[in-house]
């Protein structure tokens, strides 16, 4: 069936939701338009789906919700009776239809006899994943589109241990949905009649209160706010975490934590801000107003489902900077490692997990406590998937995880990432350096110098639509087709294809252990780097670069030029494959 067939099928059914039949009565007028909407279906992915909001198989809406909660359904009752009797944890963040589309997944589970816990109100991603450890359900699902703009929403799936599914499990529900050949036939019950059967039960301020009892182990020093007269800055860019990061905060006894007003409550427009994402230093503009209203010692932000942090501190000129992710991520893995190593807490086996595209710099943290760094493939799945594993062998005993992009898990009473976490551990460790006379930009400064000036940098290229998909993918294969030789003056030492799972060193080859992947990534002989994959979320590819030298000022330096010559060859290859 062509996409104007499908069109047609939902054109002419008669119980289309009101809202969706007058979009679609519009898009009628523009077929590029209509064809966007229906030229494929919304992908469900390793990740779950996300896309934007509105009519159309290729839109989030309550017919492809249903799609993807009917498969998950169908996977859930393979499982037997129990995996059914114990059910499926929904949450949901601040979007447009959040709330909607966590109720329609909710009925059409529970119309299949799976049992459902939905929360009473907006939730961060993290305590969805405790609260499914917490209740012993089989599964999760979060609606939420993370930091990506208003008009989109997604949909996050959930395995037993907390984590989202790995890639063996996700394969499953994906042609479990696969199989679903019309979303506009999924019947659903009421939801008064499933909350009547005892199907969908809500819940709230019991898991709340669990979830806090657990922030509040993953202190080191938890007398550091009586010690400390520290100030705060928070900003939950109208998102989820206004809530649990203020509980837990003042839990521990910081006491001096103001929250920007404006971007306090929730809004599904994140009107404040171009973009609700702390990786965006524009997100910062208003905390930095309060910070130096207030004389703030630290800035924080979270994105819109808490799962993402990022932090702003005073650098000696008296300004906020944004830090990277790799440097909060440092910062936090040094003070952890250095306090459990006094405290004598420290276990042998202890291993850190990051992502293939995050800094070298945590790796050289965890050797200097001859500590074992794993790499995983970018997606906090990965690093969920080797927290279980270890659990079963005991072969290493979990002690932090991170990736590039302001993704961190200490605790893992949750198995995602966890902006609630990362917010009470960056406070602490700035309550710490305080305590000593010295600011956080001054102490990431001293990581520095034990460790090495890393620096990171990221590029991405967005080509949006049909044609912009296929661009991204001949872009990549152009690169796979011609393997990168030299960047300037730099020579590849090490060339990584995640896709074929082959990694070359000179004329030696080896096999990459990890799951196939469409990144790439070059390795030169200075310890540079440059890595490319396209997101799994957005209609973009990233490019990842990584250097270290003997001064700041020097990696700087040596980034920005790898940058440049890097982006050059990019447009270089965008122009030739535009031009096919």
């Amino acid at each position: 069936m062509d996409w104007k067939e499908v069109a047609n099928s939902w054109i002419e059914f008669k119980d289309l939701d009101v809202e969706l039949h007058n979009q679609l009565e519009e898009l009628k007028k523009e077929e590029k338009l209509l064809e966007e909407a229906f030229y494929k279906n919304l992908e469900f992915g390793t990740g779950g789906m996300r896309g934007e909001l509105g009519v159309g198989t290729n839109r989030m809406n309550i017919y492809t919700v249903r799609k993807a909660s009917a498969g998950l359904a169908a996977y859930i009752d393979e499982h037997g009776v129990e995996a059914k009797q114990r059910g499926v944890v929904i949450a949901y963040d601040s979007r447009h239809k959040s709330p909607e589309f966590a109720m329609e997944a909710a009925k059409t589970l529970a119309t299949k006899g799976i049992q459902t816990y939905v929360f009473d109100e907006l939730r961060p991603t993290p305590e969805l994943s405790f609260a499914l450890r917490y209740l012993n359900a089989f599964s999760g699902i979060v609606i939420t589109a993370s930091h990506n703009p208003p008009e989109y929403n997604g949909y996050k799936v959930y395995g037993s241990d907390g984590g989202q599914l790995p890639p063996a499990d996700a394969d499953i529900v994906i042609s479990r949905v696969n199989e679903i050949e019309n979303e506009l036939l999924i019947e659903v019950d009421s939801e008064e009649k499933l909350k009547a059967a005892g199907l969908i039960k809500t819940i709230g301020q019991e898991v709340d209160k669990a979830y806090l009892e657990n922030l509040k182990t993953i202190s080191e020093n938890p007398h550091l706010a009586e010690e400390t007269d520290l100030h705060v800055v928070f900003t939950p860019l109208h998102g989820t975490a206004n809530k649990p990061v203020r509980s837990a905060l003042a839990a521990l006894g910081y006491k001096n934590v103001t929250v920007v007003k404006e971007q306090e409550l929730p809004d599904p427009e994140f009107s404040t801000v171009k973009s609700p994402n702390p990786e965006e230093h524009a997100a910062f503009e208003l905390a930095i107003r309060d910070g130096k209203r207030v004389g703030a010692d630290l800035l924080i932000a979270t994105d819109p489902d808490a799962d993402r942090l990022g932090i702003a501190v005073l650098n000696p000129e008296g300004e906020y900077v944004v830090l990277t992710g790799n440097q909060t991520g440092a910062l936090l893995l040094d003070y952890l490692l250095t306090q459990k190593k006094e405290k004598g807490t420290l276990p042998q086996n202890g291993v850190v997990l990051k992502t293939i595209v995050t800094s070298e710099l945590g790796r050289k943290i965890a050797s200097a406590f001859q500590l074992e760094t794993i790499d995983v493939l970018t997606g906090f799945k990965f690093i969920a998937e080797k927290i279980k594993e270890y659990e079963v062998t005991g072969e290493h005993t979990y002690l932090f995880g991170y990736e590039e992009s302001y993704g961190y898990l200490i605790g893992d009473f949750a198995r995602d990432k966890d902006a609630v976490q990362a917010a009470l551990l960056a406070t602490e460790v700035c309550a710490y350096y305080k305590k000593q006379g010295l600011s956080l930009y001054e102490g990431m400064i001293q990581v520095f110098e034990k460790y090495g000036y890393y620096q990171e940098g990221l590029r991405s290229l967005t080509l949006k639509g049909k044609e912009g998909a296929e661009q991204i993918q001949r872009i990549l294969a152009s690169f796979r087709n011609d393997p990168l030789k030299n960047l300037g003056s730099l020579k590849t030492a090490v060339s990584e294809d995640y896709l074929t799972g082959l990694r070359i060193s000179g004329i030696k080859e080896e096999k990459i252990e990890l799951p196939k992947s469409n990144v790439l990534k070059y390795t030169f002989e200075d310890g540079s780097w440059v890595c490319l994959r396209p997101s799994g979320t957005e209609p973009k590819v990233k490019f990842y670069f990584g250097v270290n030298s003997e001064s700041l000022k020097d990696s700087k330096a040596k980034l920005e030029a790898i940058e440049k010559d890097f982006m050059e060859l990019v447009n270089q290859k965008v122009k030739m494959v535009q031009e096919i």
